[in-house]
């Protein structure tokens, strides 16, 4: 007879485990890494110097509520800072919601080609994930809405989404929110948001202030540079920020991560230097990118996605092989059903040109 042995909840030996973008490339070579979505601009000076006056505290327990940055997030963007919570990096955020949302039989929506998270918290949850189809690499408010059931208990919607760069207007997100039954959750992850400029976009700070249905998480990992601390915040309803704060670990964010996400969400002068740099370098790849005949996804965020031919050695495949070597290493979407695109992070303006560069070469030796 076979010792008996622990077993995981049904569900967690379906998840296929999250593989991250690649920083490592073959024979030592110094890689130009634009696998990730991280910033070229790197922190805040201000932050990086909170991080560093810190460490004279590692001793001590940190602040358990996070006060400091909570304050700070709500300073920024005139909000109520009990309605925020803080977690390690926005992805802890979101599996804290999934775990206590829901449960066996339970349904969390999300789209096509969605963040690979939330397939990952809902199976976790022991939840049935379900898929809404795209438009045009886009969210699809009505396919969302045409797949909701009475077991349905979160939709999850990234916006701008990731790994596409796409985004749904706030009249259509407030139009998902509007149609969907009231005990229905609907998650904004908006962790592009300080990279969108346009008229017609909301992170979903007022759905949030006006319904008690609806959260909005946001990170620190991306245009704040601060990835490698994992922070980020979620702003909710007082019962799900109540209900959050319940589950989530006691100390889950260390005093430097605290301090330093404070300190740069103070410097908003260094996040508007970020910003200017995407909104001069962002056109820029990807016109000369569909200049060389290859097809890109119009994005608001700091990445693009662009799409090769199917032919082997002209595929995605090849041209990933292709720039890695030359120390290029950008981002296979295969596990989000995007087989035949690569996506890459706006670099340095060295950096931008480099990749350029390469894909001209590599599109240049298979004419």
């Amino acid at each position: 007879m076979a010792p008996l042995a622990p077993k995981p909840r049904p569900g967690v030996l379906d998840i296929e485990a999250y593989v991250p973008g690649e920083s490592r490339v073959p024979g030592g070579i110094t890689p130009i890494k634009l696998s990730s979505n991280e910033t070229p601009l790197g922190p805040s000076p201000k932050a990086r110097a909170a991080f560093t006056a810190a460490g004279a505290e590692l001793e001590r327990y940190p602040d358990g509520q996070a006060t400091a940055l909570r304050q700070a997030v709500a300073r920024r963007f005139g909000l109520n800072p009990d309605r925020i919570v803080c977690g390690a990096g926005s992805d802890e955020l979101i599996s804290l919601i999934a775990h206590a949302y829901l449960g066996p039989g339970d349904e969390g929506l999300f789209t096509e080609h969605g963040f690979l998270l939330y397939r990952i918290v809902v199976l976790a949850a022991g939840a049935v994930p379900v898929v809404a189809p795209e438009t045009g690499y886009r969210a699809d408010v009505d396919a969302i809405l045409a797949r909701v059931t009475a077991r349905t208990r979160i939709v999850f919607l990234a916006n701008p989404n990731n790994p596409t760069g796409t985004y749904l207007s706030i009249e259509e997100v407030r139009r998902l929110r509007a149609a969907l039954p009231g005990d229905v959750l609907l998650l904004l992850d908006a962790a592009y948001a300080e990279y969108v400029r346009r008229n017609d976009y909301e992170a979903g700070l007022e759905l949030v202030a006006t319904t008690e249905n609806t959260v909005m998480t946001r990170t620190f990992s991306k245009i704040f540079g601060l990835a490698g601390l994992r922070i980020g915040w979620a702003y909710c309803p007082e019962a799900i920020a109540d209900a959050l704060n319940r589950i989530r670990g006691p100390f889950n964010l260390s005093t430097p991560s605290i301090a330093a996400g404070a300190a740069a969400m103070d410097d908003w002068t260094h996040i508007e230097a970020s910003v200017r740099h995407n909104d001069q370098w962002l056109p820029w790849l990807t016109s000369e990118i569909e200049a060389l005949g290859l097809s890109v996804t119009p994005s608001v965020a700091n990445f693009i996605l662009v799409h090769f031919p199917s032919a082997p050695g002209r595929d995605a495949a090849a041209c990933d092989a292709f720039l890695k070597a030359r120390g290029i290493i950008v981002r296979r979407v295969v596990g989000y059903g995007l087989p035949g695109a690569l996506r890459i992070t706006i670099g340095t303006d060295v950096e931008n040109r480099k990749v350029v560069d390469a894909l001209k070469a590599f599109v240049g030796a298979r004419a």
